[in-house]
């Protein structure tokens, strides 16, 4: 199959089939699941056609929520939410749930806007990765996919340089708070061309789909790491 083929939730390639999802999830020891950020921890993406309209985070929950009845699931993340929106508007809400599980996605809106200022997206980023660890949660991210390649995706090709700093920090970040991460970067969903929703900025339903099987994949590696680890 090349990256042209069109496939539907039932046969593609990229996704775990939910019976394997769920076997991936276990063992998973987390019961109060939180995600804060912008409009891509929202879940914001067109509809793809033979995919559930259901975003990356939603879906996620639902999975953890099939293997931990009773899981305790906040999502916080707004459209065009800042760093310093989310730690000024989300973060303290997400303290006083108690999560022991967090996503946080957020800093592209920061880039977008007229002499970004890349440290203080890095200071804003590193005081919400600090705060939730300090509670004890599993941080969790993954970095923006490189989708500048495909044609239609010229008018935003100024942003890919941005991204990548973005992406950069959430690296290192990821790297000093112990987080789950899943790098999309160079992962071949990139390449899909019905990827991309209308206004080019966010995945389609198909996408958030892919994005909810490497979280499930990762998720499960930390598991049976820390399982290995005593």
């Amino acid at each position: 199959m090349t990256h042209n083929d069109i496939h539907t939730e039932a046969d593609d390639p990229m996704l775990l089939a939910p019976d394997t999802a769920r076997e991936l999830l276990a063992d998973a020891p987390w019961r109060r699941f939180a995600v804060l950020g912008d409009s891509i921890a929202r879940g914001v993406g067109d509809p793809s056609p033979g995919y559930e309209t259901t975003g990356w985070a939603d879906r996620l929950a639902a999975l953890l929520t099939s293997v931990r009845p009773g899981l305790a699931y906040l999502n916080t993340g707004r459209v065009g939410a800042t760093t310093a929106q989310v730690r000024d508007e989300q973060l303290q809400q997400v303290l006083e749930f108690e999560p022991d599980l967090v996503h946080v996605s957020c800093g592209g809106n920061d880039l977008f806007l007229p002499g970004a200022d890349v440290d203080r997206v890095r200071a804003n980023l590193d005081g919400l990765f600090a705060a939730v660890s300090r509670g004890g949660a599993q941080v969790m991210t993954f970095t923006v996919a490189d989708v500048w390649e495909a044609e239609r995706m010229a008018p935003m090709r100024p942003m890919r340089e941005r991204m990548a700093v973005l992406n950069d920090i959430v690296r290192d970040l990821a790297h000093r708070y112990d987080a789950v991460l899943v790098d999309f970067w160079d992962h071949p969903l990139r390449l899909r061309p019905q990827v991309m929703s209308a206004d080019l900025l966010h995945f389609t339903t198909s996408g958030h789909a892919v994005v909810a099987t490497e979280m499930v994949r990762a998720l499960s590696a930390r598991i049976l790491a820390d399982t290995a680890a005593g």
